[in-house]
């Protein structure tokens, strides 16, 4: 401790960790040096220190959002407002793709049909099996429920060599009623639904590494292909086993392109325009959501359907030649010639003057070119202090909205199919893209306003309160209805059970969609692809809730609802320990996002002693300073504390 204090007398403050957290060699070989010493003088010890230029790159190029970003004329240049039009244009397909399965594995009403060509001998099978499969067919985006062949002497009626349905999805045929996946097969409906969401998972996770390894263009153009492979194959698929493997494999690659495209929208847009760019990226993906009942009803077959969402991909394979890298990526990264290449068609682009750079940006970087480039992997975090925690706490915010999500529409769905006719698939559908849409235009004021945090902790704040008034309050009144001189009735208790489920769903939409916005935000530019990996892959594992449900017919319900009601109250204190990003220049390597510490959501009052440490006291735990060590250095027995 005495050697650092002597440090920071030395060279006003000691030189930051590089982005693999190690010490700078210099730095490393003098502090070695010094320890096989026995008591050296100061003086000469100080002296061995290279200054702290030396080893590190220029401040005004790392700061991207102060220097080099007005340089190119922020999101005022034509060439940038081009690429952010470039990064919006896909989130239609990218919709498209993401509600395919509500409609190619709908399960359909279905009842034997007699040699004849009649199907009049199975009214029983009929009305037993369609209404339950009319109940899952409710829950698309909640929890539909495994179809179980009725009681009685209908169970042995589920051996039929010959199905005839009815979709209520617009299609004539979709994959259920291609494969008869009906009865002791409707278990293979459920694992078709686990390969999307399991490969959208393992593709958050794989290819946000590789981002931030070989770059977000690469990883784009290469889920472009692969998608087109994979997804026009899943329309030639021959049985259920082909579907479900190449639904993976589409899975992994469309996580490829939503990821890529995320960190790339996130890196073009100064501080102020972050939020928008971004929420207007999520009505145009709400847009797909809205079109895709009528584009099924256009298609008819689930194979043209699987075709038509896969082809607009087609036009993507032209941004090999007119969409560049992220030149944040290459100057954090320090590939400062490939940055300089992009700089100058920034500014040809752009017709704009190299001359014009007040800054000196172009200067300092001819003097760095010969820098060799840094890249980091995304389990260097785990060796920082407030990193990591910031990316946990976001995982299990995201994780915990779209898990409890589920809840709410599962409640809803329920209660509708009790009180209104359950073929209506499309009144379904439109109120949870309706509750979807208006989350995110609530999201605009509220976030505008609190700010990422504090709109973060109201709608976590709103969330729990639902869950907890859904689960406590109606017991209750369930408990009072059955009085007979309490004056409630069922449809009293369904009435609340259905409000609190909109006001849940409505609330746990914005805290998964804040959660993964807030972490591409304080995640550093070197690792955000990894960042964003991690928390978009536990909203995948949150969305994966609803189809293990189903799987297991329902059991478990009423825990599932309890354990992510009890998340919601941890995610409400850990929301507190995150740091505020509105209006906060992105940070750019590892020491940067350690920097992003959490301040007060008050101010403090006059003459109140902050209760948080500042930036300059994270060196020292103790948080106290030691006036002699800026002056003459201090003696060889000061201890941590300054005693």
């Amino acid at each position: 401790m005495a050697i650092d204090r002597r440090r920071e007398a030395a060279g006003g403050g000691r030189q930051l960790p590089e982005e693999n957290g190690s010490l700078p060699a210099g730095e490393a070989g003098s502090a070695a040096a010094a320890t096989l010493a026995v008591a050296p003088p100061a003086t000469a010890e100080i002296q061995t220190l290279p200054p702290p230029a030396a080893a590190s790159c220029s401040p005004l190029l790392l700061d991207y959002d102060g220097s080099v970003l007005p340089f190119l004329g922020g999101l005022g240049g034509g060439y940038q407002r081009t690429l952010v039009l470039l990064t919006w244009i896909p989130a239609l397909f990218i919709g498209f793709s993401q509600f395919s399965d509500s409609f190619l594995l709908d399960q359909p009403d279905f009842w034997c049909r007699e040699p004849d060509g009649q199907g009049n001998g199975t009214d029983n099978l009929t009305r037993g099996l369609a209404n339950h499969s009319q109940s899952s067919s409710a829950g698309m985006l909640g929890a539909p429920a495994l179809p179980t062949p009725p009681p009685g002497d209908n169970a042995s009626q589920c051996h039929c060599h010959e199905w005839h349905y009815l979709i209520r999805a617009g299609l004539v045929q979709n994959v259920v009623s291609k494969w008869d996946l009906v009865c002791e097969s409707s278990w293979k409906v459920h694992i078709a639904k686990f390969s999307l969401l399991v490969g959208l998972i393992f593709g958050y996770l794989i290819t946000g590494c590789i981002a931030d390894w070989v770059g977000r263009r690469p990883v784009l153009l290469f889920s472009v292909i692969f998608i087109l492979i994979f997804g026009l194959t899943v329309a030639l698929s021959v049985n259920v086993t082909m579907f479900s493997t190449l639904r993976f494999f589409e899975g992994f690659c469309l996580a490829g392109i939503i990821l890529s495209l995320y960190a790339l929208r996130i890196e073009l847009c100064p501080p102020g325009h972050r939020f928008m760019v971004t929420m207007v990226a999520s009505f145009i993906a709400m847009a797909g959501q809205f079109l895709m009942p009528g584009l099924a009803a256009l298609c008819r077959d689930w194979q043209v359907l699987q075709a038509v969402i896969i082809c607009p991909f087609l036009l993507m394979l032209l941004y090999w030649v007119i969409f560049p890298e992220s030149l944040r990526w290459l100057m954090a990264t320090q590939q400062f010639e490939a940055a300089k290449k992009l700089i100058l068609h920034f500014t040809n682009k752009n017709e704009m003057n190299v001359e014009s750079d007040i800054k000196g940006v172009m200067p300092e970087l001819e003097k760095e070119l010969t820098r060799r480039p840094k890249k980091v992997c995304i389990v260097k975090v785990v060796g920082t202090r407030n990193l990591w925690k910031n990316i946990v706490v976001l995982c299990v915010n995201s994780l915990t909205g779209f898990g409890i999500h589920h809840c709410f529409a599962k409640s809803m769905m329920g209660h509708e199919m009790k009180n209104s006719n359950p073929h209506h698939f499309y009144t379904d559908y439109y109120t949870m893209a309706g509750i979807a849409l208006a989350s995110c235009l609530a999201m605009c004021p509220v976030v505008g306003f609190l700010g990422r945090r504090g709109g973060l902790l109201l709608f976590m704040i709103l969330t729990a309160l639902a869950s907890l008034l859904q689960l406590g309050l109606l017991n209750l009144i369930g408990k009072y209805s059955q009085l007979p001189d309490s004056g409630m009735s069922d449809s009293v208790k369904d009435k609340f059970s259905t409000a609190f489920s909109i006001v849940g769903m409505f609330s746990s939409h914005a805290v998964g969609s804040l959660s993964v916005f807030f972490c591409a935000e304080i995640t550093p530019t070197v690792i955000r692809g990894g960042g964003l990996g991690l928390v978009l892959a536990s909203a995948g594992f949150g969305m994966l809730t609803a189809p293990i449900m189903e799987l297991h017919n329902q059991k478990g319900y009423f825990l599932h609802h309890v354990i992510f009601a009890c998340c919601t109250l941890i995610c409400i204190i850990c929301i507190l320990l995150l740091p505020e990003s509105k209006n906060q220049n992105l940070p750019e390597n590892i020491p940067d996002g350690e920097h992003y510490t959490r301040k007060p959501l008050l101010p403090h009052k006059k003459g109140e002693q902050p209760l948080l440490l500042t930036n300059s006291e994270l060196k020292d735990y103790s948080g106290l300073h030691d006036s002699s060590a800026v002056g003459d250095g201090v003696s060889e027995n000061t201890t941590a504390n300054g005693m």
